[in-house]
């Protein structure tokens, strides 16, 4: 039991970490601005440069009261929204899925996917590179797994692009090809089956709330919604509870997901 809740706090703290430094990508892909190499955090209002006491993931926000130590500039609530975002998928996933092969393939695909939701959420975009790395991380798991896993992901990939191309085409640019590429990215790591009950859940989910907002009249029906964060909500709710959503149908979900 006392392993088993270090195991979530430990991957709780990765998540957290995973979900500050997919922030700070996602707002530089935008800007076009590099994330790599030696470039450092600064306060966007001041150009201070941020220290690792203001870096803490969830805990520096909250300590600073969501302000820059030195400026106290009003730090954006969505740096502290994606770290927290991140920490509960992060434990979420490695109590479902402990410490096993299909927790590294889960951590991959949904913090995929949530880089994803943080470029459409901020720029209506889903950047090409994100998604095909998505699609060759999945490739190298599966080639450790063999032919079978392969083939299993590359199903994955043209059922998830296969989908989304059908809904592109018939709804004349209703959506971009930028989802078909993240669907096939995502559905070379989750399989054929994951990729499909993703993508139903993360329409199902999509669908309530646009409805819900409708009612609350805060949507007008000509309006448009970033559809990809709810394909991370439909992919995390895959990874929790897909494999017992198949099971009612008498379904194996596939490698490595048994």
């Amino acid at each position: 039991m006392l392993e088993s809740i270090m195991l979530i706090v430990f991957f709780a703290l990765i998540g957290a970490s995973l979900g500050s430094f997919l922030q700070v990508v996602a707002q530089r892909s935008i800007s076009g601005t590099p994330w790599w190499g030696k470039a450092r955090s600064v306060c966007p209002e001041c150009g201070h440069t941020l220290s690792w006491k203001d870096l803490v993931p969830v805990f520096s926000w909250l300590l600073l009261k969501g302000r820059c130590r030195y400026c106290d500039f009003p730090i954006p609530l969505r740096h502290f929204g994606a770290e927290a975002a991140g920490a509960a998928i992060g434990g979420l996933l490695a109590w479902r899925w402990g410490l096993s092969l299909p927790l590294l393939y889960s951590m991959a695909a949904s913090f995929g996917l949530f880089l994803n939701a943080l470029t459409d959420l901020e720029e209506g975009y889903v950047f090409d590179i994100f998604p095909l790395s998505m699609g060759i991380i999945g490739l190298v798991f599966r080639l450790f797994s063999g032919w079978t896993a392969v083939f299993e992901g590359i199903l994955g990939a043209a059922a998830g692009f296969a989908v989304i191309a059908c809904i592109i085409l018939l709804s004349r640019g209703g959506m971009g090809w930028g989802d078909a590429t993240l669907a096939a990215g995502a559905g070379m790591i989750l399989g054929w089956k994951f990729s499909v009950l993703t993508l139903y859940l993360g329409f199902m989910t999509g669908g309530i709330f646009s409805l819900a907002l409708l009612a609350a009249r805060r949507l007008r029906r000509k309006d448009s919604i970033p559809l990809v964060p709810f394909f991370a909500v439909g992919g995390m709710l895959t990874l929790l509870f897909g494999s017992w959503i198949l099971a009612l149908f008498s379904s194996s979900p596939g490698h490595p997901w048994q």
